[in-house]
């Protein structure tokens, strides 16, 4: 099975959009539907029709932001929570919060853990490109997201996992699932990367490779 470094993947992103013609709003779109159809997977088996989405302020918030919007859209109960400011959002996850807006998903700011009642956790905090310990607030939610006794589903790499060594960078969401873009990553199968990333899930995002 092919792994790709954090390095790798990056360079794979700029070929699709940079050489290629794909869009990154394309490729954000296609990243939070396929996180949104395996959470629905996951709902069939689930009573509690409620997910929470926990968002950083880069693309993997952004991928967050979609899934979200579908899950809405096929009636699951959404809880959507931006650690930070909104004002940080940039370009993509700018448009895809306000995407939110128009169809009245509120996105609540947060600075500290918050109390869930939800059956279903879409982890969309950090992305591969985390570098250093996660900070706070971060850190603080991340732990506190990991004594939650349901699902979690990462977007593309658990929060606070390195994607190339597998080490955790202070604190790191603990996944059920891992729902990965194009290609599993190196970390995912070194040091805490099997016990942190769960069940890994390759999806197409349309890379355009070939």
């Amino acid at each position: 099975m092919k792994t790709v470094s954090v390095k790798e993947m990056q360079e794979l992103d700029r070929i699709a959009i940079e050489d290629r013609g794909v869009s990154s709003i394309a490729l954000m779109e296609n990243a939070g539907r396929a996180i949104s159809e395996i959470a629905l997977l996951e709902f069939k088996n689930i009573k509690n029709k409620k997910a929470a989405v926990f968002c950083g302020s880069g693309n993997n918030g952004g991928d967050g932001f979609v899934a979200a919007r579908y899950l809405f859209n096929k009636g699951i109960n959404v809880s959507v929570y931006l650690i930070g400011p909104r004002a940080n959002l940039k370009n993509d996850p700018k448009l895809n919060a306000e995407a939110l807006d128009n169809i009245g998903v509120e996105i609540c700011e947060i600075s500290a853990p918050v109390s869930l009642d939800h059956g279903l956790i879409i982890d969309a905090i950090f992305g591969i490109g985390l570098k250093g310990e996660v900070k706070e607030p971060a850190g603080s939610i991340i732990s506190d997201l990991n004594k939650k006794s349901v699902t979690i589903i990462s977007v593309d790499v658990p929060s606070g996992l390195d994607a190339d060594t597998g080490e955790i960078l202070g604190v790191s969401v603990k996944a059920g699932i891992t729902v990965t873009m194009q290609f599993p990553k190196q970390g995912f199968y070194k040091s805490k990367g099997p016990e942190y990333a769960g069940k890994i899930i390759t999806v197409d995002i349309g890379l355009m490779l070939f």
